[in-house]
């Protein structure tokens, strides 16, 4: 398979991971305050991350990186802090079968965001699937 054409394979294993990750940090959080959680989850991150990097050969100096990445990087860092902290907490309150559905409005905001800041123009049928997403989260996330 091309390189270019990885992407969707990458983004299924991205998928699967976050089912994963859903399910293990609602065992994991009985008994744990959420932000320590969160807080042992990203260390472990830290230390799987430096490992790979260093273990492919792919670390360079990131003082070499513009101020333009680095700025993008650290409000990326920032937005994925928050939303762990906000996962984890809404895990550690509610079912996990209605907390992931609503985290994947991030796919409905992330076509609007994209829309709006960085050009991307969605077809009317693409904009029907976002919104077939967005109907099949409130119907997941709002069972009673």
């Amino acid at each position: 398979m091309p390189f270019s054409q990885q992407w969707m394979m990458w983004a299924l294993l991205s998928a699967i991971f976050a089912a994963m990750t859903a399910i293990f940090a609602k065992i994991g959080i009985r008994g744990v305050d959420s932000d320590l959680a969160t807080l042992i989850r990203t260390a472990i991150i830290m230390l799987v991350l430096i490992a790979f990097v260093w273990g492919a050969g792919k670390w360079r100096n990131p003082l070499e990186l513009s101020a333009k990445t680095w700025i993008f990087l650290s409000l990326s860092a920032l937005a994925t802090g928050a939303s762990w902290v906000c996962y984890f907490r809404a895990l550690q309150a509610g079912p996990a079968s209605q907390v992931a559905p609503i985290d994947k409005l991030s796919l409905v905001l992330v076509a609007i965001f994209a829309f709006a800041f960085l050009d991307e123009r969605p077809s009317l049928r693409e904009w029907g699937g976002i919104a077939m997403v967005a109907g099949g989260v409130l119907l997941l996330a709002l069972k009673r």
